[in-house]
């Protein structure tokens, strides 16, 4: 299905297409579209994002500590689409005041950013000492922000736990995990939460566990042998384990919060978890069953026991004993465990029902479904420079709706959403710019969740994926998310994209 883009709208991608360079963009806004900020609540937030070895860079500098993608990228730099890694990356350590004048010209209201738990715990623990150069640097950060009238918007754990608990008793992988991930955002609650007013204990864990420990694609990289080029892991197990841990993780740093910080700081503290939407292939039950079954097996998989205190039906179902099991004083904790759902949305997929496997088990067979992008012939929606990811923005409003129905109408933040273009090295700066297709994609994905918003769907803010052109974890930097084109080959300097200036129109007051 290609975007179809009428009116006003048409218009205004016309009048960028036949600017000659970007700086033009500026004469644009005071363009006045139909669909802007005044189409949402007057407290919705509008932001952007990035995380921390996606962006910081400084991977050796002032004490920080490595984590787990530090290791993974030089270990496996053919698990990475260019074998690069983020050891420079967008050099935000050393570039956030910049970053940050380039925030409030756009006039975002916030930023979504992640602390490095081993720039602060460099051992990953606190009793191997706290670096007082990471706390510095954060603090510096979260000031900048707010002294620029930008509210920080922090995930504590963005895929990169520290390596030394890796290496000491096998990371996520062991119970340990939960007591050391306390003891972190304990000290981040205490040493950031007078300023910081929203928390994100995990960002998309359910992809963590899935991508990092079945498939093997992120680190630590662990799979079994008949699905990947792994060295160790257990592809039938492991994922479950793992997502058990970060779930009570979850649930030990919500009630801590809760019980110690929130009554005077006065935040509120939720999770991220990714999901697209997914229709049935074709009109039949077992299409719909299907649809169902992927829907519990990503949203469900975290969503369910932090809502009531276990996994889905389906999932007890399938996976059987494989599935860890939640105490009864477990399940207390976890109930209702969030002020907010965090969610990342990209695209959508179909889905129809495949045979259950006893062998090759894993995470994927378990699922006894089969996803795909093409239906008669026909993409679902209009490709990408990624795969996986095809333009549907109807799948959001969906989305949403599915949540309310199903999840009690929480708060919900969309933490992630955007698009990826090719990182085309021939192109000129000028034309790179030009990305109209990103501007689209905002537009409509805005569009659907307004009409979320007035079906009822509690939204409460909306962040671009992503403000910058980073590291994207296994594609490297062979892609390109940013609202701001960063210039790799040219000592990194920034330009604001046609749809940073269409941002800035449309947060016009």
């Amino acid at each position: 299905m290609a975007l179809q883009v009428q009116g006003p709208f048409l218009f205004f991608l016309l009048a960028l297409a036949c600017l000659s360079a970007c700086t033009e963009c500026a004469k644009l806004t005071h363009y006045s579209m139909p669909f802007n900020r005044s189409s949402f609540p007057s407290d919705f937030i509008f932001g952007a994002g990035s995380a921390a070895y996606q962006s910081e860079g400084a991977a050796h500098t002032d004490g920080r500590g490595p984590s787990t993608w530090d290791i993974f990228t030089k270990k496996h730099p053919e698990k990475i689409t260019d074998a690069s890694n983020g050891d420079v990356a967008d050099d935000f350590y050393h570039r956030y005041k910049e970053d940050i004048k380039l925030m409030k010209k756009i006039g975002l209201d916030s930023f979504r950013f992640s602390i490095s738990w081993s720039r602060i715990l460099p051992k990953g623990k606190l009793s191997g000492g706290v670096n007082a150069m990471g706390v510095k640097f954060y603090n510096n950060l979260i000031n900048e922000l707010l002294y620029n009238g930008i509210k920080p918007f922090v995930t504590l754990l963005h895929y990169d736990p520290p390596q030394a608990l890796e290496d000491e008793y096998g990371g996520l992988l062991s119970p340990k995990i939960v007591e050391d991930y306390r003891d972190y955002v304990d000290f981040c609650f205490k040493t950031f939460g007078d300023r910081v007013k929203h928390w994100v204990t995990l960002n998309e864990p359910n992809n963590l566990g899935l991508v990092g420990y079945s498939t093997g694609s992120f680190a630590p990289g662990r799979c079994s042998s008949y699905l990947g080029n792994c060295t160790a892991g257990n592809s039938a197990t492991e994922s479950y384990i793992v997502a058990h841990h970060l779930i009570l993780a979850h649930g030990a740093a919500v009630k801590l919060y809760k019980d110690k910080y929130q009554p005077y700081q006065k935040g509120i503290i939720g999770i991220t978890i990714v999901s697209h939407w997914f229709m049935p292939k074709y009109n039949t039950s077992s299409c719909s069953k299907a649809a169902s079954r992927a829907l519990d097996f990503l949203f469900g998989w975290f969503a369910h026991p932090i809502t009531y205190g276990d996994y889905p039906q389906s999932m007890r179902s399938l996976v059987g004993n494989r599935l860890p099991k939640f105490t009864k004083a477990e399940s207390k904790l976890l109930k209702g465990s969030f002020d907010f759902l965090g969610v990342n949305y990209y695209t959508t997929n179909y889905a129809e029902s495949a045979a259950s496997s006893s062998v090759n088990i894993s995470y994927v067979t378990d699922r006894c479904l089969t996803l795909t992008t093409v239906k008669n012939g026909t993409p679902i929606g209009t490709p990408t420079a990624l795969d996986w990811l095809y333009v549907y923005p109807k799948g959001i409003r969906e989305l949403m709706l599915y949540i309310k129905k199903n999840y009690n109408n929480p708060m919900i933040y969309i933490t992630e959403n955007g698009i990826a273009t090719e990182n085309n090295s021939s192109l000129p700066i000028k034309d790179v710019l030009k990305d109209s297709l990103r501007i689209r994609y905002h537009y409509a994905h805005l569009s659907y969740l307004s009409k979320a918003i007035k079906e009822g769907v509690n939204v409460k803010g909306y962040y671009a994926w992503s403000f910058f052109d980073d590291f994207e974890w296994d594609a490297g930097y062979s892609v390109r998310f940013g609202l701001t084109f960063v210039d790799f080959k040219n000592n990194l300097k920034r330009h604001l994209k046609y749809s940073a200036y269409w941002f800035k129109m449309f947060l016009l007051k």
